[in-house]
């Protein structure tokens, strides 16, 4: 197989060899290969803002490993920085191709391909892959976005924060009903991101308060999908629109595990943590 080039995939997955991956030789044992090439698909799925088994239940289906192959062009080692890339290169009629590339900087060391194919998950009979999957697919190898925010009221968006927020926070995180909902929801400004399908898979608000300050709050992410661009995409779109109607700067209280997001993000901490709703918070602020 010839040779292949960081240039000719868009998805990476990063990662470090670890020594439980490796034999005497210091080398990568063979079938941690497609382990890596599995991590790198799931990691795909949620580069298109799709959370795996909420989907395929959605699209009445699911996808089933026919054929992997790898071929080897050289050893990853033990320690060694790798990089996963990951393409669909073919949608059949009732199959789909990924083609996956690992790399120890620009050096090729491996390729593999899996092939799936779309069945029914009771008959395990094929079935032809869904348009709507497609679609998607082929938008995110060209490039296209894999969401859509939209910001607005209550009235408009809240049927869909609200499924979010549901999942997050009260049924993952424990946090009683009666404190997650309150009456600034009525007249704070919302926004929801959808995947391609449709579904909202994040969610933030902010409220307005003195002094051309306002109070961004309630941000949640799908649990499968966190770790990607959904969180800061909303944030950023509250942002976006608190400039615009005037305000001058954010104040928020970010849960103490979500602290590193918002600092990268150029918030900074202000006064000592605190308990809200059970779980340590810290106040941030940043300026618009």
């Amino acid at each position: 197989m010839t040779a292949l080039k960081r240039a000719d995939f868009r998805f990476f997955h990063r990662m470090r060899v670890r020594w439980a991956e490796v034999d005497m030789q210091k080398i990568v044992f063979n079938a941690h290969y497609l382990m890596y090439f599995d991590t790198a698909i799931a990691d795909y799925w949620r580069a298109l803002c799709l959370p795996y088994q909420a989907t395929m239940d959605q699209l009445e289906g699911d996808l089933y490993v026919v054929k992997a192959t790898v071929e080897f062009h050289a050893s990853a080692r033990v320690d060694d920085q790798i990089e996963v890339a990951m393409k669909c290169s073919r949608i059949g009629s009732s199959s789909m191709t990924f083609t996956g590339a690992i790399f120890r900087g620009d050096e090729h060391l491996i390729t593999g391909d899996i092939v799936y194919v779309f069945a029914d998950p009771a008959t395990q009979k094929s079935r032809p892959v869904p348009p709507a999957l497609r679609e998607i697919v082929l938008g995110y190898e060209a490039g296209e976005a894999m969401s859509t925010l939209k910001v607005g009221p209550w009235s408009l968006l809240g049927p869909d924060a609200q499924r979010i927020r549901t999942e997050v926070f009260v049924q993952e995180q424990r946090i009683p009903k009666e404190l997650e909902w309150d009456e600034a929801d009525a007249t704070a400004v919302h926004a929801v991101a959808y995947n391609r399908l449709g579904v909202p898979v994040a969610t933030g608000r902010y409220q307005g308060t003195q002094a051309g300050v306002v109070k961004v709050g309630r941000m949640a992410v799908t649990r499968v999908l966190r770790g990607g661009h959904l969180g800061r995409d909303v944030l950023h779109a509250l942002m976006g629109a608190a400039r615009g109607g005037g305000a001058g700067a954010v104040v928020l209280h970010a849960q103490r595990s979500a602290e590193g997001f918002y600092s990268r993000l150029g918030y900074q901490c202000r006064g000592e943590p605190f308990v809200e709703a059970g779980i340590d918070h810290v106040e941030m602020v940043t300026k618009l």
